[in-house]
């Protein structure tokens, strides 16, 4: 059974910082790109970030450049996302999926191979 479970979310004030991970199973990690997307309240899905299979190279929307990073240990078939200077608009369930061919930028789950069921991040005034 495919799984991917996130956790390490939580509330933080603005200017603090969380770092996500989110464990595989039931699959090949180590051959598939993993990304982060999100969804804020009332709005729609944002891709967040991504990292290719080995971990070279990665990714990011503008909205979260050089705040955010993300890496991955594929000995642990984990994949994180360090968050620096948390802001209230980076508020929403962020979760992890997986694409072997697709592509690690999309925006929408189900061009997604896999996906996790999310964590909420609160980051509150």
């Amino acid at each position: 059974e495919v799984q991917l479970v996130e956790s390490g979310g939580g509330l933080v004030q603005p200017g603090g910082f969380l770092r996500l991970s989110c464990a595989a199973s039931g699959f090949t990690f180590s051959i598939y790109a993993m990304s982060w997307v999100r969804q804020g309240p009332g709005k729609g899905l944002e891709w967040v970030s991504a990292i290719n299979s080995e971990g070279g190279s990665t990714s990011y929307a503008d909205s979260v450049k050089g705040r955010f990073t993300i890496s991955r240990d594929n000995a642990k078939n984990t994949v994180y996302l360090q968050m620096n200077s948390l802001k209230p608009e980076d508020t929403a369930v962020y979760r992890c999926a997986a694409t072997l061919y697709g592509s690690p930028t999309a925006s929408a789950l189900y061009e997604y191979d896999y996906w996790g069921q999310g964590t909420q991040v609160t980051v509150y005034p």
